[in-house]
């Protein structure tokens, strides 16, 4: 029983998201920075935020289906835009409930990707609890997928380090900016896929905002001499699990 990799085989991200935007929002930069070292990246969509991201569709006078099939193309533009392979769970939003086959389905893709890093969303939101269900669910199943009597297809993994991505009102979250990402060289990418969800126009300009202010804070982080573009965008991220290394960095 193989609880690694193979030397030969890429490295591989699973991005574990509640809706259909929210990856893009909140860590389009890194599923893109990876996609362009060649790295694998796949996300686990549970719902297609259908009921409480879908306002404007609502207004419209869409039916359920209609919404949910608009959302869907949405986030496989952005997710082929970006590089990634997306897994929809269909799980329904507002509310997303944690459940024991949810949890097992998540198991089952964590033992097929192999991640090496795993990217969902804090445990807390007071302001959308499906947020904390999709993380609640990562993580437990992120542990069950290293438990060799589980039972669930595929061999066990091991312990894939976890960052979550920022949440929309990270004051109210308990959120750290711990991890500052540049996503610089990939920024038009992610800006591309973000224009890619229509029904959220609303938030483009937002966080084209807060890439540009967590830019400001990496460059004060990184020192005044490293050559860093005068416009520097980055994304944040928290780390629930200590960092294992060998070298202080």
């Amino acid at each position: 029983m193989t609880h690694g990799k193979a030397p030969t085989d890429p490295r591989s991200t699973l991005v574990v998201t509640a809706h259909a935007g929210d990856f893009v929002w909140r860590a389009g930069g890194a599923i893109a920075l990876a996609a362009s070292r060649g790295e694998k990246v796949t996300i686990a969509c549970l719902t297609y935020g259908e009921r409480g991201e879908s306002a404007q569709a609502w207004r419209e006078g869409r039916s359920l289906e209609e919404i949910k099939a608009l959302r869907r193309g949405e986030a496989e533009q952005a997710a082929a835009t970006l590089g990634a392979e997306v897994v929809f769970f269909d799980a329904g939003d507002y509310p997303l409930t944690a459940t024991r086959e949810l949890t097992d389905r998540l198991v089952a893709v964590l033992r097929d990707t192999r991640p090496d890093v795993v990217l969902t969303h804090p445990l807390d939101d007071p302001y959308n609890g499906d947020h904390p269900a999709a993380a609640r669910m990562a993580l437990d199943a992120r542990v069950l997928a290293q438990a060799v009597g589980y039972p669930a297809e595929g061999e066990v993994i091991g312990a894939p380090p976890v960052f979550f991505f920022e949440p929309h009102q990270p004051e109210m979250c308990g959120f750290r900016p711990e991890v500052l990402l540049d996503i610089s060289e990939v920024w038009e990418t992610k800006r591309k896929a973000m224009e890619c969800l229509a029904a959220q126009r609303h938030l483009w300009d937002y966080y084209t905002d807060l890439a540009v202010r967590r830019g400001v804070q990496l460059k004060r982080n990184a020192g005044p001499n490293l050559g860093l573009p005068h416009t520097t965008y980055a994304e944040a991220y928290m780390r629930p699990y200590p960092q294992v290394t060998a070298v202080l960095a």
